[in-house]
């Protein structure tokens, strides 16, 4: 008889998640079905206190009139560190002195990647639809994305390919982290 963490271990990511399917749109499972909008973040940093609470009104605006959604933060970036470890593998290993210089080089050249980037994040939006008809839906998510660019947000509807990409890094994430 198989133990638990082997009959997880031969099931498929999409099954672990409980992913029915993921379409040119969304994310289907056995309960909802979820639609992702990313939000380009602003540069509140250089705004002034006055186009600050003007933001943050805007968004509590658009909030207020969505009532199936959640908010999402995530590392926009990549991990870096199977690569870098590799590099620092393969510059142990080397005998030629100046192919080394150039393995180490790129490692560093990595981390220096990664520390520009280690603050990168990406804002979604998760729409869940709900007991809405299929012509209903696509005017819906037009709707909110309309808003959110109305409103002074860089928007745009995730698709298939975003959203298979978001749980890749959102896997992966975990599992480096120990977590599955």
């Amino acid at each position: 008889m198989k133990s638990k963490n082997q009959q997880q271990n031969n099931q498929s990511t999409r099954q672990l998640l409980g992913i029915e399917d993921i379409t040119e749109y969304s994310l289907k499972t056995a309960s909802n079905e979820a639609v992702f909008f990313s939000i380009k973040p602003s540069n509140i940093s250089v705004m002034s206190e006055a186009g600050l609470s003007a933001k943050i009104y805007s968004l509590m605006s658009v909030l207020k009139g969505l009532t199936e959604i959640e908010i999402l933060c995530v590392n926009s970036r990549e991990s870096f560190e199977g690569n870098k470890n590799h590099l620092k593998a393969l510059a142990k290993k080397e005998e030629t002195p100046a192919v080394r210089k150039l393995l180490e080089q790129d490692a560093q050249h990595l981390d220096h990647i990664q520390a520009m980037t280690a603050t990168a994040r990406e804002f979604l939006l998760i729409v869940r639809i709900r007991g809405l008809k299929d012509k209903e839906i696509f005017s819906y998510l037009n709707r909110i994305e309309k808003t959110l660019n109305e409103n002074g947000f860089s928007a745009r509807k995730y698709a298939g390919e975003d959203i298979k990409t978001l749980l890749r890094g959102l896997f992966r994430t975990k599992r480096d982290n120990g977590k599955i």
